[in-house]
C-alpha cells in the first residue's frame, strides 16, 4: 500500500492506494501441478508471460523481483495526487495574493506546494503556494 493526498472539495484526503494492484508475486518451482494449483485458484485469471500461449510464467529476473520487494519495504512519505502540471494557468483563491493569475513554474509532490509565477509590479516573480490555496483556470 502506499499513502496519497489527494485534494476534494478544498480538503486534504490521505488515500490508502494498492501499489501493484491485481499482482501477486509468487516464489515457486515451476512444475505441472503447482501451475494447475495457481489457475484453479479463485480470482486468478492467469499468468504474466511474454507469450500469449505460454505453459509456463516469465520469471521476474532477481535484481527485478528484490527491487519490488524492497520498495514496499521502504515507508514513504504521502505523495500529493494533483490535477496541477507545470505550465497550468491558475487563480489563486486564498492568502494575501487572493485573485492573481499566473503560470505554474514547479511543483513539489512531497511537500504539497507549487511555485506560481505572479506578475507583482510589472515583474513575474515566483510565489510557493500551498496547493490547496490555488485552483486550476
Amino acid at each position: 500500500m502506499q499513502e496519497k493526498v489527494v485534494i476534494k472539495k478544498g480538503k486534504k484526503q490521505t488515500v490508502h492506494e494498492r501499489f501493484l494492484p491485481g499482482y501477486i508475486l509468487v516464489k515457486m518451482i515451476p512444475s505441472n501441478e503447482a501451475i494447475h494449483l495457481i489457475k484453479t485458484t479463485e480470482g486468478i485469471r492467469g499468468f504474466v508471460s511474454n507469450f500469449a500461449k505460454s505453459k509456463y510464467p516469465t520469471p521476474l529476473d532477481q535484481k527485478q523481483a528484490e527491487s519490488i520487494l524492497e520498495f514496499t519495504k521502504v515507508k514513504q512519505n504521502p505523495v500529493f495526487d494533483t490535477k496541477l502540471s507545470i505550465g497550468d494557468a491558475v487563480k489563486v483563491v486564498e492568502g494575501p495574493f487572493k485573485d492573481f493569475i499566473g503560470k505554474i513554474q514547479d511543483i513539489n509532490e512531497t511537500k504539497g506546494q507549487a511555485t506560481v509565477l505572479l506578475s507583482i509590479f510589472g515583474r513575474e516573480t515566483p510565489v510557493q503556494f500551498d496547493i490547496l490555496q490555488i485552483s486550476k483556470i
